[in-house]
């Protein structure tokens, strides 16, 4: 056996067994680096051909710092959960994007008719936790809130425009199904059980509205060609504003930016005019 051949063949030898001891220790070998989230400058592209605006929220700063949510009250709350959970009143995505903003046609819609959707928009309980945690109805459109927790829930709405009300939600309860006749952007609804859960109703004229997800994304499909002011309503830094002009068959990007030192800018229904069709 030549030098070169015995050396590969020890360097083998010793791989195969460190592998073998990294398994007898439980360890697994080392993985690839797992892939990191787009940037937020990353370009973007419509998901389908009615997309009429698209964009992301950025995120300037230091984010802020969240105790962890205590749920002892509720063990079969917390053991959905395989971490530590936390208020997600400012969720940083990986890329620098802010996730759970509420983006939606504020003024260009004036003296337009909508009738409301005929689908529900279902608001669950799933670990003591609203899901999703920020969301948009229509005027006149049903909100279905189901309860998918092994215990009972309070689901109270801290209606100011609308009527506010206020529902127990025993375990296996069918659901509570509610309807609300006025705009109103920014209702906190709670549970008066479990003091962390927290969600936000807009409640829209219109139904060109979206919030942003996990990379800070967010797409408003069907406008038609018009020019528009949008807004951008975040539950802790309040509201941002800009114009656009859609034109047809050509998606507008519109992005839009918070920052962690910014003081809150209250938003504003006062211009949104439009009228929904019952």
């Amino acid at each position: 056996m030549s030098v070169h051949t015995f050396a590969r063949t020890a360097s083998l030898a010793a791989c195969t067994m460190l592998l073998t001891i990294a398994v007898a220790y439980g360890q697994a070998p080392a993985k690839s680096a797992p892939k990191t989230a787009a940037k937020a400058d990353a370009p973007l592209a419509p998901s389908s051909p009615d997309v009429a605006v698209l964009g992301r929220v950025s995120f300037k700063g230091q984010a802020p710092v969240f105790r962890a949510l205590v749920m002892d009250s509720e063990p079969s709350c917390a053991a959905k959960h395989t971490g530590k959970v936390f208020p997600q009143t400012v969720v940083v995505n990986p890329n620098g994007t802010l996730k759970n903003v509420f983006v939606y046609v504020k003024t260009g819609l004036e003296g337009k008719k909508f009738p409301p959707p005929q689908n529900a928009v279902t608001l669950d309980q799933v670990g003591c936790m609203y899901e999703p945690h920020v969301f948009g109805v229509v005027v006149g459109q049903d909100l279905k809130v189901v309860n998918s927790d092994a215990t009972t829930h309070n689901v109270h709405a801290l209606a100011l425009t609308n009527e506010e009300f206020n529902v127990g939600q025993r375990q296996g309860a069918g659901p509570i199904i509610h309807i609300f006749d006025k705009p109103e952007t920014t209702m906190k609804i709670v549970c008066n059980q479990h003091p962390w859960m927290q969600a936000f109703a807009h409640v829209m004229s219109n139904p060109y509205f979206a919030v942003s997800g996990a990379d800070g994304s967010f797409e408003i499909k069907g406008l038609p060609p018009g020019t528009y002011t949008l807004e951008a309503l975040q539950e802790k830094y309040g509201a941002s504003t800009q114009q656009v002009t859609v034109v047809a068959g050509k998606p507008v990007t519109a992005n839009f930016s918070f920052s962690s030192g910014q003081a809150y800018v209250p938003g504003s229904l006062t211009t949104l005019a439009t009228v929904v069709v019952p």
